[in-house]
């Protein structure tokens, strides 16, 4: 006698659609692109808070059978590079839901450091990757204060309160303090990139962790990558030409969806230049970020 299974496929195989078809196999794409951190009220850069719902849905996919991330970044927070690769490891270990890394244009310093959170990373020949390193910047206005007559006012309860005034002569013993700081992250991101390179890594401490950033090829001299490649090809030789790549995308602002619908109905018009003048000098910073590699 047929068993219930060999039934259901008798049944089936006459219909007319034909026998049942494999399902088709499933990426995950999540694009990781721009700079990491908070850069203004309307330019939420990358960050845990605005990725976790696109994350949690990547490793969520039904039938998925990898997520890759499509990164693109110059780098930023220290601290959000940190949340987010945790996030995708923690989420990676719980599917059993392997992670692949393709770099475009750039994944340097944070950026970098998000890739690490994948078990394989590529890049193309082209792409800027690595600058593992820390970077603090400002502008000293003490001088032009002075000629202009200003006098500056500052009163703290605390010894070091008050740290690197732009406003003050720059202090030496700050400089120690931010130097320390820095050199404290540092040491946290070569951890990470030994703890996920491991053996792979093939270039001397003082050279990768250097902060200087290389190609793509030569990155992959360094070990800091696996190959050189792109997302679909490398996805298609894996998993086969039927593999769908589906992207995940995040959640826009309560702000960004108001304003790409048109005016915000009863707002005081004041609000917004102060707004727009934030946004612009955020952009200027993240103009910044990349053109630290030519971009």
């Amino acid at each position: 006698m047929e068993s219930v299974m060999e039934q259901l496929r008798s049944l089936f195989a006459r219909l007319p659609l034909g026998p049942l078809q494999p399902a088709r196999p499933v990426v995950a794409v999540l694009r990781l692109t721009g700079v990491i951190g908070q850069v203004g009220p309307l330019r939420t850069g990358l960050s845990l808070a605005r990725l976790a719902p696109a994350i949690e849905r990547a490793f969520s996919v039904p039938r998925v059978k990898a997520v890759a991330l499509a990164i693109n970044s110059p780098g930023g927070s220290p601290v959000q590079s940190s949340l987010i690769a945790r996030r995708i490891r923690q989420l990676a270990a719980e599917k059993n839901v392997p992670v692949v890394a393709f770099a475009e244009d750039v994944a340097a310093s944070g950026g970098y450091w998000l890739a690490c959170a994948a078990d394989e990373i590529y890049a193309d020949a082209s792409s800027i990757l690595g600058s593992i390193g820390v970077i603090a910047s400002s502008f000293g206005f003490a001088e032009a204060i002075d000629k202009i007559g200003v006098k500056r006012r500052v009163y703290t309860a605390g010894e070091h309160k008050s740290m690197l005034d732009p406003f003050q002569p720059e202090d030496p013993a700050d400089v120690e303090r931010l130097k320390a700081i820095q050199a404290d992250i540092h040491t946290g991101f070569q951890a990470w990139v030994r703890e996920r390179r491991g053996d792979r890594l093939r270039g001397a401490p003082e050279e990768l962790f250097s902060g200087e950033f290389w190609t793509g090829r030569r990155a992959l001299e360094l070990g800091l990558i696996d190959g050189i490649d792109d997302l679909r090809s490398a996805m298609r030789r894996r998993f086969g030409d039927e593999v769908r790549l589906r992207l995940i995308g995040g959640e826009r602002s309560w702000l960004r969806r108001r304003l790409a619908s048109g005016p915000l109905a009863g707002d005081a018009p004041s609000i917004l230049p102060a707004t727009w003048a934030e946004d612009l000098l955020a952009a200027v910073e993240a103009r910044l970020w990349w053109n630290r590699f030519g971009l």
